[in-house]
């Protein structure tokens, strides 16, 4: 678990708490499905985290836990602002949520870690005292006092099928797959060309 972490952290950029929650939601998930991480598309992942709140970094976690990522679309961002995932076995047709404990994050969110978040400092500044005790918190708590975790249920994930067609531009030029084309003025043309 400990070359996991160090693995995640380097992956991430900097040690905060809530990438580590991330990751440990990651692995609970796995764990309630009994699958292994995504080598390919066999596991889809619903966070729930939005663009400009605390705690973000929950997703890096998880990306890295799961092996659900956004280079292989099999993960989604749902903008609820809240730190939760859905983890799906696609041809197992079951499913799992976890989400953060709200005692656990209450408790968190007042850390003193936070404060200093909230007073504009960087996680990378902050010092090693103050951020690894809450780390080692995460990583060896028992799940059921940091998680809220469902019991596996059933679900069909039906996901875009990703596509090999592709076309030139005829605007600027550039490489856009088949998903990204619109047709302006009776030409074939990327999204950003379509707007102009």
């Amino acid at each position: 678990m400990k070359d996991l972490l160090e693995m995640a952290i380097q992956f991430h950029g900097h040690k905060c708490p809530a990438m580590p929650l991330g990751l440990r939601a990651g692995l609970v998930a796995l764990k309630k499905l009994g699958v292994e991480r995504a080598k390919n598309k066999e596991l889809f992942c619903f966070v729930e985290t939005g663009n400009a709140h605390a705690t973000m970094c929950f997703v890096d976690g998880v990306q890295f836990s799961t092996g659900c990522t956004y280079g292989k679309s099999n993960i989604e961002k749902l903008n609820y602002s809240k730190n939760a995932l859905t983890l799906i076995d696609v041809k197992g047709k079951k499913a799992v949520r976890v989400a953060i404990n709200p005692e656990f994050q209450k408790d968190s969110l007042n850390s003193e870690f936070v404060k200093m978040r909230k007073s504009g400092i960087e996680p990378q500044d902050i010092s090693a005292e103050i951020v690894e005790p809450l780390i080692e918190k995460i990583m060896t708590l028992p799940e059921e006092k940091i998680f809220k975790i469902s019991d596996v249920f059933e679900y069909e994930f039906k996901g875009e099928k990703g596509t090999f067609e592709w076309y030139e531009c005829e605007k600027c030029g550039e490489i856009v797959f088949a998903h990204g084309v619109r047709i302006k003025e009776g030409k074939k043309v990327c999204i950003p060309c379509s707007k102009i």
